[in-house]
């Protein structure tokens, strides 16, 4: 790569350099020169000759023969010697390694003129620092090794080339039908992707494409008009993915018949936001926040202060609560509180405040407590004298027991429609003998990272259960651990064959969605049974089988057909897949090779 580095020049260089001449000119110019006086001596030469031969005049002959030889064999001599220099040159280009590289076109010409070809090019060539004017536009500009020959022979200029390099682009375009869609095919590969994670198959729908346009135009918005509230849940949902929330946008969503707020991504909002959405929002009865960062002590006595009656609140992120606000909270709003969901707080919200809750809120139907290092087995036992508790969710990073979940589900059991219970690491079988025992309502159920319970549990738990058959069930991670010999169970440790079949008996006609991830002790064959062409599962719509190695190319092609609603298939990490057929309309995910992470299927 040339450096272009210079020194300082003299006024008779920059006067040169202005005048467009430089050294290769004035060799150019020279050698054309002597050329030309060689030709016309050796013309002039000849035909002074034969003049003189015609007249008859000897001295006079005598002294053309002497002085038109002396010209003529100049002339001949300069032109051997280019001659030679030329035949030396073309000699060394045909050993080179660009005239190797050209000779392995398709009908390549003959050595000879391909090599002349060479020479002339080179000799043509501009050399890399020389001023030279442009053909099109002729601007003065400095050749480099990248400088492009325009159409007529001479150079371009950058601005010039990029031009031509546009329209050859256009052009080659038009001749091989070439056009832009206007869909998702003219998207990049990363957006096409991104789309189809988002469950966006073929085209938009007119409220998605309405509302994506709203996002992206938001600032020219002055209001939302009196739209319901799942379209205003949609705009939410988009100005948190593009991290268009701030204190400007939300006063859109503030009106004082209002009566459910969600912000998925409240960073931007600070603690004055919160007092005015308040002040402004009268009827509020549903908040949910995520990241909400600055939901502080201030905000929580305004919110106290107010007469507002919520119904349900969910935080997430508010780790500036001190535990004191969350009392007099609680103590103040939570009778009327139904509802109560809290994210990420990992310092205030105790085992103490999770006592107070079967005095502070008697009627509350849904509780989630998730991510906090607060909340231990003490904490878990006392949710048992929520009598009219339906939907539980836990995630605690404190290790817990098996005991306080059986005594939940011994007192409240009967009227649980959702039990979630996420990182129990140590808890056993007794807690699924409890489920099958005292639970009938039940609709959505997940124990995620189990390393204790066994298949036999499981085939215990969904055997002749007199519970309703399940909508969602997760159960992720639940196998047997060991790095010494991962694939070696012979207690049959977390979920295997025998409790996926009863699973799938109990609850497979009416399973919406099915997480099996990393459950990896569940046979081929057990796969092969229960995805037979006998069995059909029509409201199966999301499936996740990641990690499972035993799926392979006939049983996901099983999978799609029995169930005909499915959407989207998860199978990162299985690695006996080599080549599915994705039927249109469905999504494959993690498929083990260079197509893609996400194959939006296209066989009929």
């Amino acid at each position: 790569m040339q450096r272009n580095i210079r020194g300082p020049q003299s006024a008779l260089t920059d006067y040169l350099a202005s005048q467009n001449i430089s050294a290769t000119r004035i060799r150019a110019e020279h050698e054309a020169r002597r050329a030309a006086a060689a030709s016309e001596a050796a013309n002039s030469a000849t035909t002074t000759q034969g003049a003189q031969e015609e007249d008859g005049q000897d001295g006079q002959d005598g002294q053309g023969e002497e002085a038109g030889p002396s010209s003529a064999v100049t002339a001949h001599q300069t032109l051997e010697r280019k001659r030679k220099a030329q035949a030396e040159a073309i000699e060394k280009i045909k050993k080179s390694k660009a005239f190797k590289r050209r000779k392995q076109v398709r009908n390549p010409p003959e050595d000879d003129d391909l090599a002349l070809a060479l020479f002339e090019e080179a000799a043509s060539k501009s050399v890399p620092g020389q001023i030279e004017n442009c053909e099109e536009c002729g601007k003065r500009f400095t050749v480099t090794a990248y400088t492009r020959a325009g159409p007529k022979g001479g150079l371009l200029c950058p601005q010039c080339a990029s031009k031509l390099v546009n329209e050859e682009k256009a052009a080659k375009n038009n001749k091989n039908g070439k056009k832009a869609a206007a869909g998702p095919a003219s998207r990049g590969r990363r957006k096409m992707q991104s789309c189809l994670l988002d469950g966006h198959i073929g085209v938009k729908s007119l409220v998605t494409l309405c509302v994506e346009t709203l996002a992206k135009n938001i600032h020219l918005a002055d209001s939302l008009g009196d739209l319901p509230p799942i379209a205003l849940d949609r705009i939410a949902r988009q100005l948190s993915k593009r991290r268009l929330l701030d204190p400007k946008t939300l006063q859109l969503f503030l009106q004082p018949q209002t009566e459910d707020i969600a912000l998925y991504d409240a960073a931007r909002i600070g603690q004055d936001d919160y007092i005015k959405m308040f002040g402004v929002c009268s009827k509020l009865k549903n908040l949910k926040v995520r990241s909400a960062i600055q939901f502080r002590d201030k905000v929580m006595e305004y919110l106290i202060g107010r007469n507002l009656a919520l119904e349900s609140i969910s935080l997430s992120g508010a780790n500036l609560l001190t535990k004191d606000s969350w009392k007099k909270f609680l103590e103040a709003k939570g009778k009327a509180l139904k509802g109560l969901r809290v994210y990420f707080t990992d310092r205030y919200f105790d085992d103490e405040l999770v006592g107070s809750l079967k005095d502070w809120c008697p009627d509350l139907v849904t509780l989630k407590i998730c991510h906090n290092q607060q909340v231990s087995d003490k904490g878990v036992e006392q949710i048992a004298h929520l009598d009219n508790l339906e939907r539980l969710g836990l995630h605690l990073v404190t290790p817990t027991s098996t005991m306080p979940y059986v005594h939940i589900i011994e007192k409240i059991g009967k009227n649980l429609r959702t039990f979630s219970v996420r990182t129990v690491s140590n808890v056993d079988d007794r807690l699924l003998d409890a489920l099958h025992d005292h639970c009938t309502h039940l609709t959505k159920l997940r124990i995620t990272d189990s390393e204790v319970m066994t298949d036999a549990g499981f085939a215990r738990l969904f055997k002749e259960w007199k519970n309703r058959s399940l909508t969602c069930l997760d159960l992720e991670k639940c196998r047997h651990i060991d790095s010494a010999k991962p694939r070696d169970n012979p207690h049959m440790v977390g979920l295997c064959s025998n409790g996926f079949k009863a699973l799938m008996a109990h609850s497979g006609k009416s399973l919406q969605k099915l997480n099996l991830h990393a459950c990896r002790h569940i046979s081929q064959e057990a796969f092969e049974e229960v995805f037979s062409p006998v069995n059909i599962y029509p409201n199966l719509v999301d499936l996740e089988l990641s990690f499972c190695e035993e799926v392979t190319d006939f049983i996901v092609g099983s999978i799609f057909r029995c169930c005909p609603k499915l959407w989207r298939l998860n199978v990162f990490g299985c690695m006996k897949l080599k080549e599915v057929r994705v039927p249109k309309g469905k999504i494959l995910v993690g498929m083990p090779n260079a197509i893609g992470m996400v194959i939006e299927g296209t066989e009929d």
